[in-house]
């Protein structure tokens, strides 16, 4: 697995999402993802939705994924994916 693929798939299965992910090992990531769905939910359930986009694969291919969810107007000037 690498950043590149769960990227596209963050933002594939989270229509309007953008995603920016790190990680060298192939196993544990970080990524940032800004998506206006994220509005009025909680972290929780936001950490879902992208758990959602990657199925199986978490626990599997990505072993680890450290997640920060903002809407656009959270993210503001600090995006830069």
């Amino acid at each position: 697995m690498n950043p590149e693929t769960i990227k596209t798939l963050i933002e594939q299965g989270l229509p309007g999402a953008r995603a920016d992910v790190r990680g060298d090992d192939g196993v544990h990531f970080e990524a940032t993802v800004v998506c206006e769905a994220f509005a009025g939910k909680l972290p929780l359930a936001r950490h879902r939705m992208v758990y959602a986009t990657l199925g199986e694969r978490m626990g599997g291919e990505i072993h680890a994924l450290a997640l920060q969810t903002l809407t656009p107007g959270e993210a503001g000037g600090a995006w830069h994916g």
